[in-house]
């Protein structure tokens, strides 16, 4: 697998590289944004692991533009410990944050981690699950909203199918951390609420006012299937 380390510490990338190489990675490196963005085009690595304070241009900004284009997993790295800063990348579709000084070891367990939950998907079950004019078919990795196609990231498929597979129970948030994202994670609770709101806003009337996706307050959120 490919490995693609965007930040304009060469120190950091240098290192980073090794390690990426010696647990059998094949690691790209980009000291800058338009560089990296050209890599990741050009050599559609399976994560990147990306640096928020670039000197072209920012990591969130980045962030954004990959996300127009393509779900690969990101991994974040700062100097800032901020919530603000987390809360910003995981909007912006971040699968992960790190904030600098970090061990290399616990970096290492992270992108594995990252790679094992995008790659092996959480739910066996072929079964395609209908709500009122919402089918989820997990045969296709496709949901339709009527005969409309809707576009969703792969976390926010694995997250709708597996509540709809439970339709009507509830879950924690951190529930959800360990049957989508996998307990062995390093994603906050708020990750939950940011994919929640997204979903909402694709598979509801009015995301307001939400009639499949329902918060369970002080509990955490369900699904309510409709009948065809």
């Amino acid at each position: 697998m490919k490995v693609l380390v965007v930040d304009d510490e060469n120190p950091i990338v240098e290192a980073v590289a090794y390690n990426l190489r010696k647990e059998g990675f094949v690691a790209l490196t980009a000291s800058d944004a338009e560089q990296g963005l050209d890599i990741a085009r050009s050599e559609k690595p399976d994560l990147i692991i990306l640096d928020v304070m670039l000197p072209s241009a920012s990591g969130f900004d980045v962030c954004r533009m990959l996300r127009k284009q393509n779900d690969v997993p990101i991994i974040m790295l700062t100097a800032r410990a901020e919530e603000s800063d987390r809360v910003v990348g995981l909007e912006l579709g971040a699968d992960d944050y790190i904030t600098k000084p970090f061990s290399m070891r616990e970096l290492m367990a992270r992108v594995k981690s990252v790679l094992r939950r995008t790659h092996a998907g959480i739910v066996a079950t072929e079964t395609v699950t209908i709500s009122g004019n919402l089918t989820i078919d997990p045969n296709r990795y496709e949901v339709t909203l009527g005969d409309k196609r809707v576009e969703l990231s792969p976390k926010e498929f694995d997250l709708l199918r597996f509540l709809a597979a439970h339709a009507g129970q509830v879950f924690s948030r951190q529930a959800l951390l360990d049957r989508v994202w996998g307990a062995d994670a390093y994603v906050e609770d708020r990750t939950v609420d940011v994919h929640i709101r997204w979903l909402r806003e694709k598979v509801e009337v009015n995301p307001s006012r939400p009639e499949r996706l329902l918060t369970v307050r002080g509990v955490g959120y369900k699904f309510r299937a409709e009948s065809g």
